[in-house]
């Protein structure tokens, strides 16, 4: 079923007749655009891409199937014009996506149709990946197996954290990766206690814990992985946690299935660390959905009560983080399947001392 049907199942659910698109990541799930400027309005028996001069043949191209809309005024007034040729009854837009301003704009111009607040229905949509999709996000993980593989054999004491994830970063693009998912975390030494602690001019050292957290896009489609190895001995209580980590990151691989909930996978990692002492130092959830972005559902933690069915893919990154010391994350993405799950990102996971 083409994604555009999908939606439009879940509109007749929703009872609307229309459905504005204007966030970026939905117009390119739905659409194909990968554009600056645009936005669709989908019914349930049609569907029109609205941009301006600049794209009009480039949406013609990507957008199959979308009758291509050229504004040469504000793009709100070719919606209004859509919703009464259309006799539209009501529409829908994205709530998290649409300023108070536009609203007030769309409210004035679609007078006679009803706007009606929607959220998370093409989000929804877009937890469950086809196989195109995973087909991106597997080359994506598989560059950035690669980039690890590449930067294990560059770092060195006397690089800057800067340093290594820059090399990393122009590596994984000299593969095809369009750009980085996120900014790159290299956190060294006591700074490896901070789980977000991005590239800084900090010089690295031996003896230092590195977690090294990155990712990339690959035509629109993101990796995530994380990483934690020494530069010389770290010591016995980083060693011990990277140990624990390691074991309830591949306990979290051993339960991850469907029919389970985020609930339930998060306490496999969160109730094996909390047996050793550790609980409160595992701060942030086990895990969340990857693909045309780096955070998106279903999530794996304590508030996440959503079913995983197949075609989800998750991360599953349990940490230890100890102020003053250092800390250690270990991440993976898992598909998953029928059966369980594929793990998607091959790179050792054992502590590596280099």
């Amino acid at each position: 079923m083409l994604r555009v049907d999908k939606l439009r199942v879940a509109m007749k659910k929703e009872g609307v007749a229309g459905f504005l698109v204007t966030s970026p990541y939905n117009l390119r799930y739905l659409t194909n655009f990968t554009g600056t400027t645009g936005l669709a309005v989908i019914t349930l028996d049609k569907a029109f891409f609205v941009t301006d001069f600049r794209y009009t043949e480039q949406a013609a191209v990507q957008a199959k199937g979308y009758e291509i809309v050229q504004n040469t005024g504000p793009i709100f007034e070719e919606v209004a014009k859509i919703c009464q040729q259309e006799e539209l009854a009501s529409l829908a837009f994205e709530e998290s996506f649409v300023s108070f301003a536009d609203y007030a704009l769309l409210e004035d111009l679609i007078e006679e149709t009803p706007l009606v607040p929607i959220s998370g229905m093409i989000e929804a949509l877009r937890e469950v990946k086809d196989e195109n999709e995973l087909v991106l996000i597997k080359k994506a993980c598989q560059i950035a197996d690669q980039g690890f593989a590449y930067i294990l054999n560059q770092i060195k004491p006397g690089m800057t954290e800067i340093e290594v994830a820059n090399q990393l970063d122009f590596y994984m693009r000299s593969l095809g990766a369009t750009g980085v998912s996120f900014d790159t975390i290299v956190a060294s030494g006591v700074r490896s206690a901070m789980p977000h602690g991005v590239a800084s001019q900090k010089v690295i050292e031996k003896g230092d814990m590195i977690t090294l957290d990155f990712g990339c896009y690959y035509e629109g489609y993101v990796s995530d992985m994380t990483r934690t190895f020494a530069i010389g001995d770290p010591g016995e209580k980083l060693k011990e946690i990277h140990q624990i980590v390691l074991d309830a990151q591949l306990k979290v691989i051993e339960a991850a299935k469907p029919g389970m909930s985020g609930i339930e996978l998060d306490a496999v990692a969160r109730d094996y660390i909390a047996s050793f002492g550790y609980g409160e130092a595992f701060g942030h959830s086990t895990g969340h959905g990857i693909g045309l972005e780096i955070h998106e559902g279903p999530n794996v933690s304590f508030k996440a009560p959503k079913i995983f069915v197949p075609g989800n893919v998750i991360t599953d990154e349990p940490g230890i983080y100890l102020p003053g010391i250092g800390g250690v994350r270990i991440e993976d993405d898992l598909l998953i399947t029928s059966s369980g799950n594929e793990v998607l990102t091959h790179s050792s996971k054992e502590l590596i001392i280099l």
